[in-house]
């Protein structure tokens, strides 16, 4: 435990007697995998000190929980409840089984009595620490670099002053001037930024594993990416989504966050790239254009399985309302007019159904971005590269990752290539344009309560009128149809940008991956919205969907087997023409019995197939 402290750096700052004194006073807890540590508005009271395993923390977000961060053994958090104990602003859970030591602030202020100069001491190194966590927490900005210290970095266009603090480099920052388009970052999408990351390592390790890069240096920018991918430094990344040069600012921006990084780790400081370069280390048999494509290809993968979560869920929900709804009788229609009776279970089965097919394409497509052109580097060729290296670099990244990805066949073709995206895009759009009909249905079926279809009921989320008294909207499907006209624009950005690459290389890169991040994260938002607070909470009008039944000319179409299509269309002609129910002019025109009238039908006859036979002939020959 005092070789722990020692390691910590809160707690260099105390003497070898002290550590020991203090290391007595830590306390040992082993939560399991999904154990909560701490919760969100929960009031702070210790330290943790990760000793084995891994803890995720991570805030509320809308309807869900966004991860922020992982820490590991070595790492510690909750370091704010030693000053105060103000509530937490997010919730850790054991990602793993874990061992960690904790510290007791009501513990540690004991201890500290009657030991002012300690106390200045070690609650100033506290305060330290904590500042400097929120430091660089801060959201990046090109406005912020004009205060406070900075230190002179330079490029192909000359020297730059770069904030003493910041990860990124002279490159970020000119792209932060150049690229104020969406006001969207980098780091608004963690899966873009651990994708980066994953890539960098693997590149690392294939450069290390052929001798072109020095054992030291790729250890050091191997534990800066995995920082990055267990969630920190997220902030740094700061470059406008939407970029010209075909991501190089992205690209640029991840080599000058991870150098920064590792000189730090190697005990260098940040902008002194004579020991570690960006560009000739990090970037080491890379070009933007096979970094960067394969990061996005990583990145949709990463991106894809909480959509798929949500439309499962939607898939379940509405199957569950499919089971409730089961023997609920209700006219279907085609044209918006009145076809024939189906359940109401039928209904939400078919929506159902037609959800879980979207989920089926999403998954073959993503089989798509396995296929990468790492290595290729400028134009695919290879230029830069070893022989080996992109053979080398694929296989790392299988590592790295845990996705099987393969070579591009023709390196050059997969420069310049977009199809993967461009198919992708489709499918989201055409997940959209369905989804966007099953809320057009709702709407429609929920339609009243007493001058529409009224045949289900939504929940009430909110008044729906600032001068109708008691008027209440289909809020939630309203907006998911929104959701999809949304993406169903986007794809079209997509569409465009993918015809508008030239030659070797697709230079709109930048405006694609952001529509698909963007229609990625709207569609999970919009299943998971429509879900939790339209289609859980939807209860059916029974009485009214079977008297629109009784009353609809369309039972007349059950009576064909039996009476034939003639005389089905007298009845159905003269039941327009009076109003008089199908049921009572098919008695009084003496078609058929009350009883065989009644049998027929019966829901179970009106909703399935049933078995005919050759001896309803003379029924429909003396009806006609």
């Amino acid at each position: 435990m005092i070789e722990i402290l020692s390691r910590n750096e809160i707690f260099q700052v105390l003497t070898a007697e002290e550590a020991a004194s203090l290391a007595e006073l830590l306390q040992e807890e082993r939560p399991q995998a999904g154990e909560v540590v701490f919760r969100q508005g929960e009031r702070r009271r210790r330290l943790i000190l990760v000793q084995s395993g891994a803890v995720r923390v991570s805030e509320r977000a809308g309807a869900g929980e966004q991860v922020l961060v992982t820490y590991h053994a070595g790492h510690f958090l909750g370091e704010a409840a030693l000053l105060d104990d103000s509530p937490h602003s997010t919730t850790a859970v054991a990602a793993v089984d874990c061992v960690l030591l904790t510290l007791e602030r009501d513990t540690l202020l004991r201890f500290l009595e009657g030991r002012p100069a300690l106390a200045a001491r070690l609650l100033g190194q506290v305060a330290r620490v904590v500042f400097g966590r929120m430091k660089r927490g801060l959201r990046g900005g090109a406005g912020q670099y004009r205060t406070g210290a900075t230190r002179l970095e330079h490029d192909l266009l000359g020297e730059r002053e770069v904030p003493r603090d910041a990860y990124y480099g002279v490159q970020t920052l000119r792209a932060l001037e150049n690229f104020d388009i969406t006001g969207i970052p980098l780091h608004h999408f963690p899966s873009f930024i651990r994708a980066l990351a994953m890539v960098k390592k693997a590149a690392a390790q294939a450069n290390t594993r052929l001798g072109l890069l020095p054992e030291d240096l790729s250890r050091a920018i191997q534990l800066a990416c995995d920082e990055i991918v267990d969630g920190q430094f997220h902030n740094q990344f700061v470059v406008d989504m939407i970029q010209g040069g075909a991501g190089t600012s992205t690209n640029m921006n991840a080599n000058e966050v991870i150098a920064n990084r590792a000189l730090e780790i190697l005990g260098e400081e940040m902008g002194t790239y004579g020991r570690l370069h960006p560009n000739d280390h990090v970037n080491l048999s890379q070009s933007t254009n096979d970094a960067y494509p394969t990061a996005i290809h990583l990145a949709m993968l990463l991106s894809v399985q909480p959509l798929v979560t949500e439309m499962e869920e939607l898939v379940d929900a509405l199957r569950e309302k499919a089971r409730a709804f089961t023997r609920v009788i209700k006219m279907g229609r085609t044209q918006l007019q009145d076809a024939v009776p189906m359940t109401l279970g039928q209904e939400f089965a078919a929506w159902a159904q037609s959800v879980e097919e979207d989920i089926d394409r999403l998954k073959e497509n993503t089989r798509l971005f396995l296929e990468i052109n790492l290595g290729g580097t400028a134009i695919g060729t290879g230029i830069c590269a070893d022989p080996a290296y992109p053979r080398e670099a694929v296989k790392a990244l299988r590592r790295v990752s845990g996705f099987e990805f393969t070579l591009a066949k023709d390196l050059v073709e997969a420069s310049s290539d977009t199809g993967s995206l461009l198919i992708f895009s489709g499918i989201l759009r055409r997940i959209a344009v369905k989804i966007s009909k099953v809320c057009n249905d709702l709407r429609l079926l929920s339609s009243g309560p007493r001058c529409g279809f009224g045949e289900i009921n939504l929940p009430a989320r909110q008044p729906g009128s600032s001068i109708m008294p008691g008027k209440v909207n289909p809020v939630i499907p309203e907006v998911v149809n929104q959701v999809a006209f949304q993406v169903i624009g986007q794809d079209l950005t997509v569409t465009m940008a993918a015809e508008a690459g030239q030659l070797e290389l697709n230079v709109m890169e930048p405006v694609i991956v952001f529509n698909l991040f963007q229609s990625m994260g709207m569609l999970e938002r919009g299943f998971r919205t429509l879900r939790r607070f339209c289609v859980e909470g939807i209860t059916a009008n029974e009485e009214r969907c079977r008297s629109l039944v009784d009353n609809s000319i369309g039972v007349v179409t059950a009576l064909l087997p039996w009476i034939g299509y003639s005389a089905a269309t007298q009845v159905a002609r003269r039941a327009l023409e009076t109003g008089i129910p199908v049921r009572e002019i098919v008695l009084e025109m003496d078609l058929l019995s009350p009883a065989e009238l009644e049998d027929i039908l019966q829901p179970e006859r009106m909703v399935a197939p049933v078995r005919l036979s050759l001896d309803r002939g003379e029924r429909r020959e003396s009806g006609a």
